[in-house]
Order: C-alpha cells, then sequence, then structure tokens
C-alpha cells in the first residue's frame, strides 16, 4: 500500500520538531519507494549572499528520507539517520527546491535512499544526499 500525499503530510505534521515544520516542506508525490517534497523558497533561509543554507537542504533531505521510506513500507514507524552525505553543487537562490528521495535499499533493520535537490525548475541538480536509517519499529 503507497502512502497519498494527504498521509504523507499527516507524517510531517505529528512527527516531526517545530523547526523542520517552520521549513515550510510540502509533500508534491509519493510513490512506492520515493517521495517529492517542495521547500519554498524563503528569505529566512538564506545565508550570506542570498543562497539557500545548506543547513536547510539537509534538513529537507533528510525530512524526504523519512516519508520515502515511510512510503517503501507503506506506513511511518520510528526510524533515526545513521548516516547523511551531501554534495552541493550549485547555489539556489529566489526559488523553491524539489527534493527527490528514491528508496534504493529496503532491509528489516535498515534503509538506504540517494537524493537530489534541484532549484526553481533547473536542468542541474543544486544537490545530491545519500542518506542511511536505521529502522527502530
Amino acid at each position: 500500500m503507497t502512502l497519498s500525499p494527504a498521509e504523507a503530510e499527516k507524517i510531517l505534521a505529528d512527527n516531526f520538531a517545530p523547526w523542520v515544520l517552520g521549513l515550510g516542506l510540502r509533500v508534491e508525490e509519493t510513490g512506492e519507494r520515493h517521495a517529492v517534497l517542495r521547500l519554498p523558497w524563503s528569505d529566512a533561509l538564506a545565508r550570506d549572499g542570498g543562497g539557500l543554507s545548506g543547513q536547510a537542504l539537509m534538513a529537507a533531505a533528510d525530512t524526504a528520507t523519512v516519508i520515502a521510506v515511510a512510503a517503501a513500507r507503506g506506513a511511518y514507524g520510528p526510524m533515526t539517520t545513521v548516516q547523511q552525505s551531501t554534495s552541493f553543487m550549485r547555489p539556489v537562490t529566489g526559488a523553491d527546491v524539489l527534493i527527490d528521495a528514491r528508496v534504493t535499499k529496503l532491509g528489516r533493520r535498515m534503509a538506504f535512499a540517494e537524493i537530489t535537490m534541484t532549484g526553481g525548475g533547473a536542468e542541474e541538480p543544486a544537490a545530491r544526499a545519500s542518506t542511511v536509517y536505521a529502522l527502530l519499529g
């Protein structure tokens, strides 16, 4: 059973800290092993020079992974980040970012995902991340 975007939005609302909710992430799409979230542009998330901060992108990637893993499992369950590696390739200025998280391996106790972050309809990604999660329940 695949989660609907509305069910994924409820997972966000019910399970994330207020500062994560403050990013304004919205679930655009869910599928069997993936989720696409939108990180809306906000001047509050920009760093000196006007580009979106890496911390905001990393938090968005981490959050999108939770939704993608929940979609792959058919429901939310407790999990925690074990590892995240992020490469930043180009700045995002004044544009929303689509966060596309894809589960590459789902085991009984671990999940692995690849995340692509693309700003404002650009052809090339602004950043890519790899995550590893421990599944706790």
